[in-house]
């Protein structure tokens, strides 16, 4: 089997020789965004809204990047194509670049781009049917006035320690919270709670604006549900009759408990089951060609 191919500003290198400088920015502090973006039987799931993301988030930090919306969206499309893929996962990383050992990101000449694309599997394996567990955590969520969550920056500190924090407790995904005890999102997800018939889910100011998340208000929309956003608590979570995380890699996954309480029957409900089924067929039905 050929070695995977890593796209780093204008050059397609092996897997093993894709290198960048212990002198970058993206390394030494987290300086730098990203996005996960997945492509689904030859078409790339968003790609438009993905690109405007990672741009967005790059004005946020105040970083240029030298490419053309565009450019970067061929460059994504034609790493897939130098790797033969149809079903894929790509990571697509723009770090401030090679600067010195201060924080000044004056000292960056270029920013460093860098798309890796490969297959991938489903990120809760075999656990969809079934459901997954969430756990809150002691971990709070970066307030909007420390470093915004709306910024998919490659910072991830504060999402690994509520990883972290979740594994240990036993939980599949973490629950974040606010300083206000408001809940935000999962570690890596979006989150819906349903209750009597209606969706709701939070406010995008302490949470990543996600695409998935759009998707499925979208797909909901069109279920004869409005999504409604809301601030929410804990006791909104316990109390749930339903309740799915989602998000690029985890797609849309059912929560049946929360720290150790039952979520409904304890099993995936109505609403959760129907949504897997219509964002699975737009999924399969839409995207950007890669071999047109």
């Amino acid at each position: 089997m050929s070695e995977l191919l890593i796209y780093i500003n204008g050059d397609c290198v092996p897997r093993s020789e894709a290198r960048v400088s212990v002198y970058d920015h993206g390394f030494l502090y987290g300086d730098g965004v990203f996005e996960s973006i997945k492509a689904y039987n030859g078409r790339v799931f968003k790609l438009k809204e993905h690109v405007d993301r990672l741009y967005d988030s790059a004005k946020a930090i105040a970083m240029d990047i030298y490419l053309t919306k565009d450019e970067m969206t061929e460059v994504i499309l034609e790493t897939l194509r130098k790797n033969n893929l149809k079903d894929a996962y790509v990571r697509l990383v723009v770090s401030r670049g090679i600067g010195d050992l201060g924080l000044d990101p004056r000292k960056c000449e270029k920013p460093n781009i860098i798309v890796i694309a490969q297959g991938w599997g489903a990120m809760y394996g075999n656990r969809y049917e079934a459901g997954i567990i969430g756990v809150s955590v002691c971990v709070r969520r970066n307030a909007p006035d420390v470093l915004s969550p709306n910024i998919k920056s490659l910072n991830y500190l504060n999402n690994i320690l509520a990883k972290i924090e979740a594994n240990e407790k036993g939980g599949d995904e973490a629950i974040f919270l606010d300083q206000n005890g408001f809940v935000c999102e999962g570690s890596a997800d979006n989150i819906f709670v349903v209750k009597n018939g209606k969706v709701y889910t939070p406010l995008t100011i302490s949470n990543l604006k996600g695409i998935t998340r759009a998707t499925v208000i979208e797909v909901l929309d069109q279920m004869g549900y409005e999504t409604i956003e809301a601030n929410l608590g804990l006791f909104d979570l316990y109390t749930a009759d339903e309740i799915f995380v989602t998000g690029t890699l985890a797609e849309m996954a059912p929560l049946i408990k929360v720290d150790g309480r039952l979520i409904g029957d304890g099993k995936p409900g109505p609403i959760a089951k129907k949504l897997a089924r219509g964002l699975k067929e737009v999924t399969a039905n839409s995207g950007t060609p890669i071999y047109s």
